[in-house]
């Protein structure tokens, strides 16, 4: 990915070689991880690594004052190619079921998967809406944030893959502080959030089915991971299997992991489902062991925290909420797949960042880092509004 033009034209110009860096050795890794796994995918991988490469350099090109206008545009996009894969009377050699889901569109080279764009798209109408805004700093403000969020949101939900959906809100709230929103305001929609969790899990253990709010494999899925951490095993033959296979492929890794051929050998004898996809981090930890599982997690604090760099050095309030809102997309999909596959959180079905097997996924994440690089090699232009600042008190609200 080119970062063309002089030293002095990029604000964090280490910042933005760090974030590519990281990046590639991510998807360098994913892509001998899934030579483990499923040597069958690896070919194709590196294949989508290239053209994911390519489509981060297009990203760096535009001006970002050109990719604020187009936010919006881009926004209804994606709206409308989620309302595609649940319209109930699609093809399905055009949208086919998955996994008991629609999440993707065939375009026949590829399959498409639209709420890859959808978080990109979301990212960028919230960066584009907040930028001027102060409204969003009474709690009635809060509500076309909201509202942006729930729209692609709640399309998602239907195909279903509540993975991809959790990761909206923790993004939402990263590009609400970094513009200032009131914490004690912020504070009070997080403990609402918690209570409704918390209310499900004693709806799920005290209440008849047919006053249940989740699905029941969702249900499922949770009571199994709470029976695992307690100890009791009922559940490992069927809805909790995945995961507990994936504790047993990260808990036998050790400290140095057995190796390209003693993995393979692992992985295979285990029979762990999606271990290409959605659990390759055990696989990553049982062929590299703690020391790989913990580099490919210190890769992603140096790509998050190049980031949060880039965002902290900019002046364009636009690109600043936009960067941040794409580090906390990635950190929180990061750490909602490692919690799974380490038995700390429910199987929800999402892909690692640049690691999974996926061309969808790993186009989308190069994508975010060449709109990062981008932003990185653009100062405010010297006639544009000036950029919001709140003081330390006024932004916890005293």
């Amino acid at each position: 990915m080119a970062l063309a033009g002089a030293k002095g034209r990029f604000s964090s110009p280490h910042a933005a070689v760090g974030a590519v860096l990281a990046g590639v050795a991510l998807a360098s890794l994913g892509i001998c991880a899934i030579s483990t796994a499923a040597p069958q995918h690896a070919t194709a991988q590196l294949k989508w690594l290239l053209i994911a490469l390519a489509v981060g350099g297009v990203c760096v090109l535009p001006h970002p004052r050109r990719v604020g206008i187009a936010a919006f545009p881009l926004m209804v996009v994606s709206v409308i190619l989620l309302a595609v894969v649940v319209f109930p009377a699609m093809p399905r050699s055009l949208v086919p079921v998955r996994n008991g889901a629609t999440c993707w569109i065939n375009l026949y080279f590829m399959m498409f998967q639209p709420s890859e764009l959808a978080k990109i798209a979301f990212v960028l109408a919230l960066a584009r809406y907040l930028r001027y805004r102060r409204t969003y700093r009474t709690l009635p403000g809060l509500l076309v944030p909201f509202v942006l969020m729930f729209i692609p949101v709640g399309l998602i939900l239907k195909e279903p893959d509540l993975g991809t959906a959790l990761i909206f809100a923790p993004a939402l709230f990263a590009v609400l502080v970094a513009a200032g929103a009131r914490l004690r305001h912020l504070g009070v929609l997080v403990g609402l959030g918690v209570l409704v969790i918390v209310a499900n899990i004693v709806v799920i253990y005290t209440l008849p089915n047919s006053m249940q709010v989740l699905k029941p494999h969702q249900r499922q899925r949770i009571v199994a991971m709470i029976s695992q951490a307690q100890g009791d095993n009922r559940y490992v033959k069927d809805i909790g299997y995945q995961q507990d296979k994936a504790m047993t492929l990260v808990g036998a890794g050790g400290a140095l992991g057995y190796g390209a051929q003693g993995a393979a050998t692992m992985v295979r004898f285990n029979r762990l489902p999606e271990d290409h996809n959605d659990m390759i981090f055990a696989v990553v930890v049982n062929r590299w062991g703690l020391v790989g599982g913990a580099g490919m997690i210190g890769l992603y604090v140096v790509l998050v925290g190049s980031f949060l760099m880039i965002a902290g050095q900019s002046r364009d309030p636009f690109a600043r909420l936009a960067t941040v809102g794409f580090a906390g997309l990635l950190f929180s999909q990061a750490a909602i797949n490692i919690g799974m596959t380490v038995g700390l959180l429910p199987i929800t079905g999402i892909t690692l960042p640049f690691v999974s097997y996926g061309g969808s996924s790993l186009v989308a994440t190069f994508a975010m880092v060449g709109l990062t690089v981008n932003f990185a090699s653009h100062r405010a232009a010297i006639l544009s509004r000036p950029s919001f600042e709140f003081e330390a008190g006024e932004v916890n609200g005293r």
